[in-house]
């Protein structure tokens, strides 16, 4: 059976940029384009009726730019994953995405295979930083963040816990972590629950920083998992 094509909703002011991201998420790729605004004002009511699996939001547009949409959109409940997709590599653009809740950030100047990769990780549940400014971009989100409570470290964590926030840290989806490890779905998920618990994790973007903070990832480790 043919998997379901993912459904994408793009916010983006310049029609060029949309004319642009239509020919790389096409359908014959596996994706479906649902819908296309050029600001982030009625974002949220826009996804309640397309209800796509993800967004690919501009930074700096007219009315409502895209982290102040982002930030409305991931406060509500079964909000899609959103990926912000910008010209600017200015790291506190990138680390004030993340604060808002975006699931990960990609350069317009990327490789269209990129921009494909990425949804399809976001709308499988994983995050997706461009490894180009991801390095510099962690280190301003660090400088914004509040600071983590006592006792959030990585010791807190067993070693199959650990294993799988790595994964995370890499982009991995719950699926992928799964495939990696040989556990099931569920147990990836609830690992993932504990993960977030002990270390009082928002969301799975906080997660990658803290993997990277602790050592468990690098701008640029590989995407895919390697054998347990």
């Amino acid at each position: 059976m043919t998997p379901p094509h993912i459904r994408v909703l793009v916010v983006d002011d310049q029609e060029l940029i949309r004319t642009g991201l239509r020919g790389i998420l096409r359908e014959r790729y596996g994706f479906t384009i649902v819908g296309e605004l050029d600001t982030g004002i009625d974002v949220a009511q826009v996804v309640a009726h397309l209800e796509p699996d993800v967004v690919v939001m501009d930074v700096r547009m007219p009315g409502v730019d895209g982290i102040t949409a982002t930030h409305a959109l991931t406060r509500v409940d079964a909000a899609p994953p959103v990926l912000v997709l910008t010209t600017f590599d200015e790291d506190e653009i990138l680390a004030g995405a993340l604060r808002a809740g975006a699931a990960g950030f990609l350069l317009k100047g990327a490789p269209a295979e990129d921009l494909q990769r990425a949804v399809r990780t976001l709308a499988s549940g994983g995050a997706w930083l461009d490894p180009a400014v991801t390095g510099r971009v962690l280190t301003t989100y660090r400088e914004g963040r509040p600071p983590m409570r006592p006792g959030a470290q990585v010791d807190l964590l067993t070693p199959r816990e650990k294993d799988v926030l790595s994964l995370i840290g890499a982009g991995l989806s719950n699926s992928e972590i799964a495939d990696g490890l040989f556990l099931g779905e569920g147990t990836v998920k609830t690992h993932i629950s504990h993960i977030f618990m002990k270390l009082d994790l928002r969301d799975r973007a906080a997660a990658v920083v803290f993997a990277f903070d602790h050592g468990l990832a690098r701008p640029g480790d590989p995407r895919k998992p390697e054998s347990a």
